[in-house]
Parts: structure tokens; C-alpha cells; sequence
């Protein structure tokens, strides 16, 4: 873990002075664990949820809001606020503050999709899937958000269908072991990338 925090505080800043790196996977991959586990390898790095920027309404329609309340005043150098989502009274609830780092992550599934590319200086991939990944999350969240499991199941197979991050992940990480696993899956994202806050 520390080897790779030395290579993410090495990239090249991918928006404004920061490095934004992505941590995907499918739900219930160990996306929240490991970007814990990563941020505290990367003295207190900020990290930002999107549970917390996703709805009921909008699982997958949070761009505008990441790009918004995050994205853009970390390209312009400010630290960054953003409403917080809550999943209880459905509705946003309260703020979190992302401050201006070196490195800035942001976690969950689709962290790494399309529209957010552009704005990355690496996308990280929990390697688990879907149907494993789904069972420990079900065990986790219990029989009572069964109905939102399948809701949810079929929703993220229709977004990785159409907007796959896996092909653009540099590092990949056993989601069983939490082990950094060698090699590169397709195109490496870890080429210079510039944050033009009119792409998303």
C-alpha cells in the first residue's frame, strides 16, 4: 500500500493541483474499505463518497453534481463542499467538506466512468464479481434491502454495459484479499490528463 501511495503522489496532477484517482467496482467489491485503507497509506487523503452524491431516483445521476460541488472548485485550487445524500429520509441531508490535497479519492461504483475520465490521473479496480460481489453486499445490508438489492443489481450491469471502467483501470486489487494485483487491464490511465471543467 505504500509503494502505491508513493506512485499516486508521483502522477502528474489531473485537476487542478490535484490528484484525483477513482476507486471502482462493483457494489460490494470492498471499494469504501480499501479507499480507507489507501487514504490513511496517503497521510489523511480526502476521499469522497458517491453514495453520498447518488439518490434513490438518480443511482447513476450524479455527474453533474460531482463535477459541481467537487470537481471544479478543486481545479480552481479551493477545498470543496458537497450535500450529503441521505439514504434514510430521502433526501440531502447536511454537507462534506473535501478539502484541497495532493491526492483527492473518489470512491464508489462508476467512479471511474466516461464523464469522469478526464478529470482522473488514475482509475483503481476492485477485481470481484458482480454475483460475489452482490452476495457480501447483501449479507452486509440484510434481507431488508433485498428489493433495493435487485433494483440496484440490475441498474449496474445496465451502466457497465454501457460505460465500462474496468478496461481503464492501471491498478487492479483482489476485492477478496485486498491485494494489489500486478499488471495493467487495458489502457493505462496513467498518462498526463488535463482537467477541462467544460468536458462533463
Amino acid at each position: 500500500m505504500a509503494a502505491l501511495a508513493g506512485e499516486l503522489r508521483a502522477l502528474p496532477p489531473s485537476c487542478g493541483p490535484v490528484r484525483l484517482v477513482a476507486v471502482d467496482g462493483h457494489a460490494g467489491s470492498g471499494k469504501t474499505t480499501f479507499a480507507g485503507r489507501l487514504a490513511a497509506a496517503l497521510g489523511g487523503a480526502p476521499v469522497v463518497h458517491l453514495d453520498d452524491l447518488a439518490t434513490h431516483d438518480e443511482l447513476f445521476g450524479w455527474t453533474g453534481r460531482l463535477r459541481e460541488q467537487v470537481l471544479e472548485p478543486l481545479a480552481a485550487g479551493r477545498d470543496a463542499d458537497h450535500r450529503v445524500y441521505d439514504w434514510t429520509l430521502r433526501r440531502f441531508a447536511g454537507t462534506a467538506r473535501v478539502p484541497l490535497a495532493p491526492v483527492v479519492l473518489v470512491e464508489g461504483v462508476g467512479a471511474g466512468r466516461r464523464e469522469v475520465r478526464p478529470w482522473l490521473a488514475r482509475v483503481i479496480w476492485m477485481e470481484l464479481e458482480a454475483a460475489a460481489a452482490r452476495r457480501r453486499g447483501e449479507q452486509r445490508d440484510g434481507p431488508e434491502l433485498a428489493g433495493f438489492w435487485a433494483g440496484w443489481a440490475r441498474a449496474e450491469a445496465a451502466h457497465f454495459a454501457a460505460d465500462p471502467s474496468r478496461p481503464y483501470a492501471a491498478t487492479r486489487v483482489d476485492g477478496v484479499t485486498g491485494r494489489i494485483l500486478t499488471g495493467t487491464v487495458g489502457e493505462p490511465s496513467i498518462r498526463p490528463l488535463t482537467c477541462d471543467i467544460t468536458r462533463i
